[in-house]
C-alpha cells in the first residue's frame, strides 16, 4: 500500500496504510513503559501507565509487572505481530516482546487478556539463545510479515561485539540467524520490502559500553558503518563508513511509505542526522541532512558538549521528523515534506547539561533558534533532570511522549542526580500542520515515587502500535 491506500479486506493486526493509522487510529490510552532498576537486588519491570485524560488514573503508574530474574537491563520493545501481518487474519498484536540488553533473555508479555494489567506469557533463557546462536546482547525487535519475530544482537557473550539478527517463532523458540553474514557491531534495524533492503546501524563493543563512555576508547569499540542488506537473500550488499560526521549510528527509520527509498538515522556522538537513499545506480548513498554543532563549555569532561542524538521518529504521513538530544537537553522537529531538504520546525529544552544555573558554563556553540542559554521549566512543580532520550508519537501526530533514561551505566555516569532521583514521562503537544512543540503542564509521571524507589524509563509502547514499531509492507 502507498501513502493513501486501504485494503478492507485485511483483518489482520495493523492498518492498511500509514494514513490508515494516522487518520483512523484510536487516541492512545495505555502506555507499556520498561523500568530499569538502578538497585542490583531488584527486577525490572514493565510499567502500564494511564494515558486517558478521561481516566480517573491519568497519568499514572497503574499497574507493575516484575521479571523473575535480576540484572536485565530492559531497554527497547516490539511486537510480535504488526502492520507488516495485516494481510494475515490469524495474526494478533497480543505480545510485547522484551529483548533483555544485560541477561540476553527475551520475553513476551501478553497485553491482550488484560492490557490494563498483562502478564508474562513466553520466556527465552540466554542458555537456549546462546547455544543455538552463539549471541547476546539484544536490542531491537521487528515482526516480520511471514509472522517470525527477529531481533537484532550487539555481541557475543563475552562481550566482544559482532552484529547479528535472530528469528523466533510466536512461542519464542529459537528458529536461528536471520544471515549467516555478520558485522563488526550491531544495534538497531529497519526493512523495506519494495526496495528488497534492510539497514542496520551500530552502536559498539558490549565489553566496552555496558562499562559507560569513555571518549578515547570510540576509535577502536564504537562503530560507524551502515550496513545494507538484500532482504531477500539475506546478505550485505554494502556498507557505508560514515567516518566523523557518523560516529556511533542508532536509531534508524526508513520513511513509512513503503514506495519511498528514504531513510535516515541519528548518528549519536557526531550528532547529525544522517539521510540514506538510492541513487541513479540503485545504490545506497549517504549524506548529512542535518548538521549540529557542539557547545563550547567549561568545566566539563571535554571542552565540548555533543547534542548527542539518542532516538529519531517520523511522523506516520512522514511529514515531520523528530529527535532527541540527550547530553544537550532539546527535543527537535524538522519538516521533512522534501526528505532531502529539511527545514527546522521547533526546538523545545527539557533538561541536560546545557541551562541557565546548570553545572558547566557556556562559551558558544548554542542553536541559531536559542541564542541565550534556556531556562528550564518546572512540570507540575518538578525539575526537569537528565534530558530527553526516548520518544514516542501519537498516531494521529499531536502528543509525543518522552522518558529520560539512556542505559543504566550511562544514566550513572551522566545524571546520578537523575538516578538517585529517578527518571520522568512527559507529553508534549505538537503542531503537526504548522510545526510547533510545547509541553503539557497538566502531564508528568514521576517515577522518582515507585513504591520500590526511584527507577530508569526507557521506551514507549502503546497496545495498537506506533510509528516506530509498525512496518509496512
Amino acid at each position: 500500500m502507498g501513502r493513501g491506500g486501504s485494503n478492507e479486506c485485511c483483518k489482520g493486526p495493523g492498518y492498511a496504510s500509514p494514513l490508515d493509522a494516522m487518520r483512523k487510529g484510536p487516541r492512545e490510552k495505555l502506555a507499556y513503559i520498561p523500568a530499569v532498576q538502578p538497585k542490583v537486588d531488584k527486577p525490572d519491570y514493565l510499567m502500564t501507565v494511564d494515558l486517558d485524560p478521561e481516566s480517573a488514573t491519568y497519568s499514572q503508574v497503574i499497574h507493575r509487572l516484575p521479571m523473575p530474574h535480576k540484572g536485565d537491563e530492559l531497554h527497547h520493545s516490539g511486537w510480535n505481530a504488526c502492520s507488516s501481518c495485516h494481510s494475515d487474519s490469524n495474526r494478533a498484536r497480543s505480545l510485547l516482546i522484551l529483548p533483555c540488553v544485560g541477561s540476553g533473555r527475551l520475553y513476551a508479555v501478553d497485553t491482550a487478556t488484560n492490557p490494563r494489567a498483562p502478564r508474562l506469557a513466553k520466556t527465552a533463557e540466554p542458555e537456549d539463545i546462546q547455544k543455538a546462536t552463539g549471541l547476546a546482547y539484544m536490542h531491537s525487535s521487528h515482526c516480520l510479515g511471514s509472522g517470525d519475530i527477529m531481533v537484532s544482537a550487539m555481541g557475543k557473550p563475552s562481550g566482544d561485539g559482532t552484529g547479528n539478527f535472530i528469528l523466533f517463532d510466536q512461542d519464542l523458540k529459537v528458529k536461528g540467524t536471520w544471515t549467516e553474514a555478520t558485522t563488526e557491531y550491531g544495534y538497531d534495524f529497519w526493512y523495506q520490502p519494495r526496495h528488497n533492503v534492510m539497514v542496520s546501524s551500530q552502536w559498539g563493543n558490549p565489553a566496552e559500553f555496558t562499562k559507560g563512555f569513555n571518549p578515547t576508547k570510540v576509535p577502536s569499540d564504537y562503530g560507524d558503518t551502515l550496513t545494507f542488506w538484500d532482504w531477500k537473500a539475506h546478505t550485505i550488499t554494502q556498507q557505508i563508513k560514515l567516518g566523523p560526521d557518523g560516529l556511533i549510528p542508532l536509531e534508524t527509520r526508513f520513511l513509512h511509505d513503503p514506495a519511498q527509498a528514504h531513510g535516515f538515522v541519528g548518528a549519536a556522538l557526531s550528532s547529525n542526522v544522517i539521510h540514506f537513499t538510492k541513487n541513479a545506480s540503485e545504490e545506497w548513498e549517504t549524506s548529512v541532512l542535518i548538521r549540529q554543532p557542539w557547545t563550547k563549555v567549561e568545566g566539563w569532561v571535554l571542552p565540548e558538549v555533543p547534542p548527542l542524538i539518542t532516538d529519531i521518529l517520523i511522523s506516520l504521513d512522514d511529514r515531520f521528523l523528530y529527535f532527541s538530544n540527550w547530553l544537550r537537553g532539546n527535543l527537535v522537529q524538522y519538516d521533512i515534506s522534501d526528505p532531502t531538504n529539511p527545514r527546522f520546525a521547533s526546538r523545545i529544552w527539557l533538561g541536560g547539561v546545557v541551562r541557565a544555573g546548570g553545572p558547566i558554563k557556556v562559551t558558544g556553540g548554542l542553536p541559531d533558534d536559542t541564542p541565550e542559554l534556556p531556562t528550564l521549566p518546572k512540570v507540575k512543580e518538578h525539575e526537569l533532570r537528565g534530558g530527553p532520550q526516548m520518544i514516542q508519537l501519537s498516531l494521529d501526530g499531536k502528543r509525543l511522549y518522552v522518558t529520560n533514561s539512556l542505559f543504566s551505566s550511562w544514566d550513572k555516569q551522566f545524571y546520578p542526580d537523575m538516578v538517585q532521583h529517578g527518571s520522568y514521562l512527559l507529553q508534549i503537544d505538537v503542531d503537526n500542520v504548522k510545526g510547533g512543540l510545547s509541553i503539557n503542564p497538566d502531564f508528568y509521571v514521576d517515577f522518582g515515587a515507585e513504591p520500590d524507589g526511584p527507577i530508569m524509563a526507557h521506551e514507549v509502547r502503546y497496545p495498537g502500535g506506533d510509528c516506530s514499531s509498525d512496518i509496512w509492507l
